[in-house]
């Protein structure tokens, strides 16, 4: 869909099949979109404010709970938008932008878990060394590597796919994403998907194996140990593998979906497409803050606190 010579628009035709109830739909993505900035908020919250939490691990979680509200901040405005509106439109270089921002969330996650899992590595199979490997210019650094390197990574793929020159202007998606933008060029894009791969393997697999390498470090630190040793290493460890295996598995259906929507129910593609910005936001501050006993009693006394004033006012 093109309105004008000098802005092109593209459609996004997945809203169509979401129209007879986009009213609950509407209720549901907003309640979802309210959830996930209200449980990371207050995770991030507790650190921010808690000097006795200012340490590398609740740094990194603090990081990895700021990158989900900047993914879902991505979509769900927009998708709030659309679900009101009765014209399901982008321009092109907005829709460049949005999965620019998408994809650089998921990149970022990748990153952010992988260099927490060194941070759990150095902790348990190198503790007296934490204090000189893990300083906390190093975690300033690698937290600003995680964001830096994918916006430069991914920035190339906006600008190779911002220069196609488009024969179709119809996406069959709810938002927007750069697989589905490349199919609309008039232009071979082996270039763009030869691009993308190359990305895909450099943000999704050496994470897999630096991550499989730690743990695979800390089982074997923990079997020589004592019992309470490997029950302390799994209180520290289990939230982070648990998100890591779930973050995976999001990715993997997104893939999946990608290469496949053509060939599957779109209903179904539409709920694998919104597994990564719906699962991992809500599911990480819930497991860090019912896993991780400082963020828990933290959580515990500061509604305990706001009982106590709601009763005094009342």
């Amino acid at each position: 869909m093109n309105y004008s010579s000098d802005v092109i628009y593209l459609s996004l035709d997945g809203h169509v099949e979401l129209e007879k109830y986009r009213y609950v739909y509407f209720v549901i993505v907003l309640t979802l979109y309210l959830l996930i900035i209200s449980c990371n908020g207050l995770v991030i919250f507790i650190i921010v404010t808690n000097k006795r939490l200012h340490e590398p691990m609740y740094i990194f979680v603090a990081a990895l709970l700021c990158n989900a509200l900047f993914g879902a901040t991505s979509i769900y405005p927009k998708l709030l938008t659309d679900l009101l509106s009765e014209i399901h439109t982008v321009s092109f270089e907005s829709c460049i932008f949005q999965s620019f921002c998408i994809y650089t969330y998921c990149a970022s996650e990748f990153t952010l878990l992988s260099a927490m899992a060194y941070d759990r590595y150095v902790s348990i199979c190198k503790p007296l060394q934490y204090r000189t490997l893990v300083k906390m210019s190093t975690v300033k650094k690698l937290v600003c590597c995680c964001w830096v390197v994918p916006c430069c990574e991914l920035g190339i793929s906006a600008i190779l796919t911002y220069q196609r020159k488009l024969c179709k202007f119809s996406l069959n998606r709810i938002y927007c994403n750069t697989s589905s933008m490349i199919k609309l060029s008039c232009t071979d894009f082996s270039v763009s998907t030869i691009y993308g791969l190359f990305i895909l393997s450099i943000v999704v697999f050496p994470p897999l194996i630096f991550v499989f390498f730690s743990y695979s470090k800390i089982l074997s630190v923990c079997l020589m140990n004592s019992k309470d040793f490997r029950r302390k290493a799994l209180q520290t460890c289990l939230p982070h593998l648990l998100i890591f295996i779930s973050f995976s598995i999001t990715v993997c259906f997104e893939i999946i979906n990608t290469r496949l929507e053509e060939n599957m129910p779109h209903v179904f593609s539409m709920i694998m497409s919104m597994e990564n910005l719906v699962i991992p936001p809500l599911l990480n501050p819930i497991i860090y803050g019912l896993n991780l006993k400082e963020i828990l009693n933290r959580i515990k006394k500061l509604l305990l606190k706001s009982k106590t004033h709601v009763c005094q006012i009342t």
